[in-house]
């Protein structure tokens, strides 16, 4: 099986986007069939997940236009490479919630949708916050809201929660936890 890495150099890049590019990637599976694949090349990205003292996680509202809806998210953001991840979970942190970490961890990463994308995701949990204000991006309509993990849950469990990376993350970051997910 032909198996490449990221942005491969055997990519035909269609389109080159100031984000993510679209290429078509000619691949052979298992059984020696060729195939071309559609694959949007994407530089990663980072997620926080941002505790306060009390234990309550910093939660946003998240004005997304690719899906026309308001969406409750966990602060994230695309690596400006060659940007390292730790770097750009601090600024994306103090962009969209106004806090500063005393504290920023490596939580793991994930692939978010590797069946199409190469985003590779790093997770990190945020503490020793101190708030301030926020230095959105022109394109970016986003309110700050510390909630409590049990109404995360339900917010989860009642599919008021859709994103999938805060789905993971906060989960992820629950079971840890000891927190009886």
């Amino acid at each position: 099986m032909n198996v490449q890495s990221p942005g491969s150099s055997n990519d035909q890049i269609v389109y080159k986007g100031t984000r993510v590019d679209m290429a078509l990637r000619n691949v052979t599976t298992a059984s020696g069939k060729h195939l071309v694949r559609e694959v949007v090349v994407h530089p990663g990205a980072v997620i926080i997940l941002p505790v306060l003292k009390d234990g309550r996680i910093v939660m946003i509202r998240n004005l997304r236009h690719t899906v026309g809806q308001w969406l409750w998210e966990l602060p994230a953001g695309t690596l400006e490479p060659p940007e390292p991840p730790e770097l750009c979970a601090g600024r994306e942190l103090i962009e969209e919630t106004g806090y500063q970490a005393g504290d920023i961890q490596p939580f793991g990463w994930f692939y978010t949708s590797p069946g199409i994308l190469t985003e590779k995701m790093y997770a990190f949990i945020a503490a020793g916050l101190t708030p301030g204000p926020q230095a959105l991006e022109e394109n970016e309509t986003i309110t700050v809201e510390p909630i409590a993990p049990d109404k995360i849950l339900q917010m989860i469990a009642s599919n008021e929660i859709v994103d999938g990376k805060t789905i993971a993350v906060v989960l992820k970051y629950l079971i840890r936890n000891g927190s009886g997910v």
